[in-house]
């Protein structure tokens, strides 16, 4: 039973930390925290499904589609939301970042209501609810391995872009320095409307995963999520990319391991107490490093 709940906690964990990903690389550009990204992972699921069923368009092009759709939802919220406000006190950006998740969640229930919706399972591979293979006692199923697979390739790739792109050299120049960044001719606004849209990509790949994985979609799920992604990104080490992905994959299996031997009523708080604990013994969470106040 431990091997499984280990493995169910990793699926979840990496689902966690694609979202996360996407708060700490605009927390790391811009030190803010976007705490509308959990809407966009919400309207990522629900846009899906819509091109699945009113449209006809299959999985794949459909997820393809919701990823384009939640890039430029993303770059819109920066563009409308944000840029006004980059000289403003930081606590006018989080108040106007609280607003804009309020609005996105009204507006899913105006057009696809408030009851829980399912995932429109004849769009899903036969293939995805098998199981696909054993090994020992644990049983992994046919989605489990896309989701392991799909959520592996995209990290893989998105430390590449940072690591190895001229516009991943613009996101880190920024993260040390606007300032700076701009005298050596990096266009900030452009980079950050980029790491905007590519948060909100991923985002938007781990809400559709989700409804896969669970089988239904509300318009407060995005809520739940973007507070337990911002705690995986808190615990790997805000504005760390690596550190929110260890961070997402923590406090899944935390939360899955406490559902399992504990009570699902408490796998929440079983998440967040192994957050606390960490920050507490390491205040900069598990990759973060403590850093001085930028010039």
């Amino acid at each position: 039973m431990f091997e499984q709940q280990l493995f169910n906690g990793l699926t979840l964990g990496l689902i966690y930390a694609l979202i996360a990903v996407g708060y700490t690389m605009v927390y790391g550009v811009i030190e803010l925290i976007n705490f509308a990204h959990g809407e966009v992972y919400m309207l990522g699921a629900f846009l899906c499904i819509t091109f699945i069923s009113a449209l006809g368009i299959p999985l794949f092009p459909a997820i393809a589609l919701a990823m384009a759709c939640c890039a430029l939802i993303g770059v819109s919220i920066d563009r409308i939301a944000y840029r006004p406000l980059r000289k403003a006190p930081r606590l006018a950006a989080l108040i106007t970042a609280i607003g804009v998740s309020i609005f996105l969640q009204n507006i899913a229930m105006i057009i696809w209501g408030s009851r829980p919706v399912p995932f429109p399972r004849d769009a899903v591979p036969r293939a995805f609810s098998e199981t696909a293979f054993t090994l020992g006692s644990v049983s992994v199923s046919g989605l489990q391995v896309f989701i392991y697979a799909a959520t592996i390739a995209m990290m893989i790739g998105l430390t590449l872009i940072i690591n190895k792109t001229r516009v991943g050299t613009a996101m880190r120049a920024l993260a040390q320095n606007q300032v700076s960044a701009a005298l050596m001719g990096i266009n900030v606004n452009r980079i950050i409307a980029f790491t905007f849209a590519l948060g909100s990509s991923l985002g938007a790949v781990a809400g559709i995963l989700v409804g896969m994985y669970y089988n239904t979609l509300s318009a407060t799920m995005g809520y739940n999520a973007g507070v337990k992604a911002f705690a995986a990104a808190v615990l790997g080490g805000i504005g760390s990319v690596p550190g929110a992905m260890l961070g997402g994959v923590v406090l899944g299996i935390a939360e899955t391991l406490g559902a399992g031997y504990v009570s699902s009523q408490y796998r929440d708080g079983i998440g967040y107490a192994v957050m606390i604990a960490v920050i507490l013994l390491r205040p900069s969470g598990l990759l973060g490093k403590s850093v001085g106040q930028k010039a």
